[in-house]
């Protein structure tokens, strides 16, 4: 019921009016069954925009941190996230990844439609960048189809460390579905898990036309982090000198 209440009277309504987003390809969403939606990620807004053009219910793992913060501003976006059909992952060690694995296979198997970052983070720059396995054994372990999907314009509607969002108007692209079932039973094979991998990431390549990079995104983060505050030295290494 909160849920539909977020999605149909509160929220949907204002992003229409301000952000008119358009999908193209919602005929591969299926009507009943689990089904992994794995999109490239530019922005928070993502997990917004996606769950209010699919008619079913899409629920997105979010960090723990969006449900435990304390005090009246902590229950007011626990009631948000949970409303918007977000549920809370540990995400701060090996044990609590598995379990975050084990959480969202648990509810594909029970039919359930969940949405999934294969890049693990936001895109640093708006480009496509490499995909973490955690995905292909996901979508092996519960035995359901990954629909590529692309999202367009929620960076320019919400670039990152912006406090407010600015009227863009949002494109969703939803491919068609890819199955893995020839690889069922290997999950754990880190050279299938990869190929997987590689085989979605492509597929949102060329659904997006987004440059590729064969880096993490959390790794191209850290080296962006490390060369800016050397370029922010150089004039003054250079007056030194």
């Amino acid at each position: 019921m909160l849920y539909w209440l977020m999605k149909r009277v509160l929220l949907g309504p204002v992003l229409h009016l301000f952000f008119r987003p358009r999908v193209e390809g919602l005929e591969h969403v299926p009507t009943t069954g689990g089904a992994l939606l794995a999109s490239n990620h530019l922005a928070v807004s993502d997990s917004f925009f996606l769950p209010l053009v699919v008619p079913r219910r899409v629920t997105f793992p979010a960090k723990m941190e969006y449900f435990t913060a304390p005090g009246l501003k902590g229950r007011v976006k626990r009631w948000f996230f949970t409303g918007v059909g977000q549920i809370p992952i540990d995400r701060s060690g090996g044990g609590a990844a598995q379990a975050a694995l084990d959480t969202v296979i648990r509810l594909l198997r029970e039919g359930h439609l969940v949405g999934i970052y294969p890049e693990g983070t936001r895109s640093p720059d708006g480009r496509l960048y490499k995909g973490k396995t955690g995905v292909a054994r996901i979508a092996l372990e519960a035995g359901v189809p990954v629909l590529p999907v692309v999202m367009v314009g929620t960076d320019k509607a919400n670039p990152i460390g912006s406090k407010m969002w600015k009227p863009y108007p949002i494109r969703i692209k939803i491919g068609p579905p890819l199955d893995f079932s020839r690889y069922a039973g290997l999950q754990g094979d880190r050279f299938v898990e990869r190929s997987i991998t590689d085989e979605i990431m492509y597929a949102l390549m060329e659904l997006s036309d987004q440059e590729y990079v064969d880096v993490y995104a959390a790794k191209a983060k850290e080296q962006q982090a490390v060369e800016v505050p050397t370029q922010n030295r150089e004039p003054q290494l250079r007056e030194a000198g």
